[in-house]
This record gives C-alpha cells, structure tokens and sequence, in this order.
C-alpha cells in the first residue's frame, strides 16, 4: 500500500503543472524590463595657463567622487611655473572655478590661470616686488586661484565669485585677474 501511495505521488507531482506553464496558458509576460541608472554628472574643467602656455581640458569629478587621476594632472597643470613644484590642490577649487563658469552662464568656457600654486620661495619673490602679496598667501598652500575668463569683465567675475561665498576673493582690475580661494569667507 505504501509503495502504491509513493507512485500515485510521483505521477501527481510530474504531471502538476509548473508555474510558467500556468502564465503561459493564462497572461501575456513581457520581457523584465531594463532599469538603467541614471547618469551621474561629469564636473568638466577647461584651463588656460598664461606663464606656460599649457592647456587642459579634463573632467575631474563624476556625481560625487573625484577621479584621482584627474586631480593629479590638475594638481601638475598649477604646479608653480617658477620652480616646477608640484603640491595636491584642494578639491573644493575645482568645484568652485566650475561653480564660477555655471554662474556666468559660461559653464564651458576656457579659464585663463594667471597663478596656481607657489612655493614660499615663489611667494617671498612675488611679495618682495608687491605689498598685494600676502605672507600667509593660500596660493602656497594650494587653495587659490588667479583667473580671469576672457571675455567676461573682471568686475563681473569678481561679482559671480563673491555671491558664492565659498571663499575669498581678491581683485586687480590694474592686473586683469580675480583671486579666489577656497578659504574663510572675505574680499579685497
């Protein structure tokens, strides 16, 4: 009797149908539909420096997450043009010369470097023929920028910087450039 019960189970179970046979006899399936991601945002720099006459064109952020790769090259591109050293800018003046572009409407626009990072030698050099150097200039440490973007007015740049507030921002209408830096909030 057990051995009749066993047999009577199998063929139940191996006649039962499955469950794609019953939506394939009951409903139309249509195929698992792709979930694509959405694009993540490429934060794009394109630089022009005036002593070196070096140009970049580098996307060096995606979404949230900068490329290292880029950074260095970016970090090589402001080296100091006098002595060639080269020191890790921080980030956030990335963000902000792009920022700088957005408020402009000109988020692609070529940026003129007029000066990246110095060396404290560069930096008593500069200051020993200038009062406008600072002693404790950020430039030394690689958190400022002169800029200037032709064709665009350095008084409307140094407007576009300062609604930021991210940071200082110098001006030198007789030079033609806007200092900007990524340090505490202030104007000259």
């Amino acid at each position: 009797m057990f051995a009749l019960l066993l047999s009577i189970a199998g063929l139940v179970a191996f006649h039962a149908p499955t469950a794609s046979a019953i939506v394939s006899e009951n409903a139309t399936v249509a195929a698992p539909a792709t979930v694509t991601a959405p694009a993540l945002q490429e934060h794009r720099l394109r630089l022009f420096h005036t002593h070196t006459n070096e140009r970049i064109d580098i996307v060096y952020k995606v979404g949230e997450s900068y490329i290292p790769s880029a950074l260095a090259r970016l970090n090589y591109f402001l080296r100091d043009h006098r002595t060639g050293d080269v020191r890790a800018y921080d980030p956030r003046e990335f963000d902000l010369l792009e920022a700088i572009g957005k408020k402009l409407g000109r988020p692609h626009a070529e940026i003129d470097i007029i000066c990246g990072y110095r060396t404290p030698w560069s930096n008593a050099f500069l200051r020993a023929r200038s009062p406008a150097v600072a002693q404790h200039s950020l430039h030394m440490q690689a958190m400022a920028i002169d800029i200037r973007i032709p064709g665009i007015k350095t008084s409307v740049l140094r407007d576009a910087a300062l609604s930021l507030q991210r940071g200082g921002v110098g001006y030198y209408p007789g030079e033609d450039f806007v200092h900007v830096d990524v340090g505490r909030v202030r104007r000259w």
